[in-house]
């Protein structure tokens, strides 16, 4: 197969995982585009699955293993013709045993390497084999990879930033994103304003430690983030901008003070801390305190008094103690949260935590209940406090009934009024009205802003 090989060929993707696995999934459609394929919502009479598969969490691989279960099965149906491929972190994590149970899998590939796909289909055509392809390349995917293709939608994301040098002990991407690598800036520019030309006005940074970025730019010196974001914000027509995931001790000030500084950053950051137990979060090796993660939630309130955040916890990590979750429920009510993640500890292969003695389930269980409760209850208190507002609204389509425009909050809230246009890409004032759990309802007011 080559670049000049365009028989149609029907794609479908499946994607597991955070957001820059959504973006990886587009960015290998993108990739394949030349070679003839168009994606399909169907694995039925596909030419070609992609599985981008997560590590994050436990049972990952089993989750894997099931779907691949019911593609073997359709393979089967269709004489062996449709390819699979499993890619992302449990590619690179576990290809031996990926091979050893899912023998009819032909492609394993890593998140580092799947700009290679062209030539890893073309081999595996070759061989009749499997092909694998976890290697951590010495050139950045990111330079061989075409450009932007099909458009996002009004809302998108860009990775920048990949990999991790902080090797928390309860944490994998170390180990299958490697260590921490920055796109340069104009790359980045260039793939905004080419996402722009499609129709996006809002464009959320990824990366794992998106606020360690440090690409270089166009002036041949390192761009910190803050920097970026003040470059992206003078694209014409990216009216938001948002990043995730951050690591506290990554927020300089330089970067807080782009919250006070830059309009197109939104007032809302997703800032995992983990714990509140100081013990434990040296367990977990995050080289950061429970104060210094207030200190810098305060510092950001301080230059901008509407900020808003979400994070992570991770609840009964080894050595977690009644009074350790206690720490961290403290921290919970002290710092009040928009929205935040919380699971129970899972031990994941190959990591520092995993061979430590594990906590009870019931005891594990029983915690997190709780947490979630008092985070739901902060969710709801958020919701309700917009009712009243007046506040800008990005609108991204037509809502679910006849009349209704959709479209998102500053704090990434779904909003749905009532509008005879359907305004999508647009930023309008809307007056808040009622507060659902999991969206906002509002009178769309007449005067249009930019935001």
């Amino acid at each position: 197969m080559n670049s000049t090989d365009r028989k149609p060929r029907k794609l479908h993707v499946v994607t597991h995982g955070c957001q820059m696995n959504v973006y990886d999934s587009a960015r290998m459609a993108d990739l394949l585009a030349p070679l003839g394929y168009t994606t399909v919502d169907k694995p039925e009479g596909a030419d070609m699955v992609i599985m981008n598969t997560c590590h994050i969490r436990e049972r990952a691989e089993e989750k894997v293993f099931s779907a691949l279960g019911r593609l073997r099965v359709l393979k089967e149906e269709g004489g062996g013709r449709m390819m699979i491929a499993v890619t992302g972190c449990v590619a690179q994590a576990e290809s031996e045993l990926l091979l050893k149970r899912a023998p009819f899998v032909d492609l394993v590939v890593g998140p580092q390497a799947y700009h290679r796909l062209p030539e890893l289909i073309a081999q595996a055509h070759r061989t009749q084999g499997a092909v694998i392809d976890t290697d951590f390349p010495a050139e950045p995917k990111f330079d061989f990879l075409p450009a932007t293709g099909a458009s996002q939608g009004v809302i998108a994301n860009l990775t920048i930033q990949e990999g991790c040098d902080k090797f928390c002990s309860f944490c994998v991407v170390p180990y299958t994103r490697g260590a921490e690598a920055s796109r340069p800036a104009a790359q980045v520019i260039a793939e905004a304003r080419r996402m722009v030309a499609q129709g996006t006005r809002e464009i959320a940074l990824l990366g794992q430690n998106v606020n360690a970025y440090h690409g270089e730019g166009p002036d041949g010196k390192i761009w910190s983030l803050a920097r970026l974001l003040a470059a992206l914000a003078e694209v014409p027509e990216l009216k938001r901008l948002r990043y995730t995931t951050s690591h506290p001790n990554d927020m300089t000030e330089e970067l807080i003070l782009a919250h006070r500084d830059n309009p197109a950053l939104m007032p809302f950051l997703h800032l995992p801390v983990q714990s509140g137990s100081d013990k434990i979060l040296r367990a977990m090796n995050r080289k950061h305190g429970a104060d210094d993660f207030r200190r810098v939630v305060a510092r950001l309130r301080e230059v901008r008094p509407d900020m808003a955040f979400t994070s992570d916890f991770i609840i009964g990590h080894p050595g977690e103690t009644d009074a350790d979750f206690a720490a961290t429920m403290a921290l919970v009510r002290e710092t009040g949260f928009a929205l935040a993640y919380s699971f129970n500890y899972s031990p994941r292969p190959g990591t520092p935590a995993a061979g430590l003695p594990q906590l009870d389930q019931a005891v594990k269980d029983a915690r997190l209940y709780e947490l979630q409760a008092e985070l739901r209850r902060q969710q709801d208190a958020f919701n309700a406090s917009t009712v009243g507002l007046t506040t800008p609204v990005l609108f991204t389509g037509l809502g679910r009934h006849a009349g209704q425009i959709a479209g998102r909050s500053l704090y990434a809230q779904p909003v749905v009024v009532e509008a005879p246009a359907p305004l999508t890409g647009e930023v309008h004032t809307v007056t808040i009205t009622h507060a659902n759990p999991n969206s906002l309802l509002g009178r769309l007011e007449q005067e249009q802003i930019a935001a």
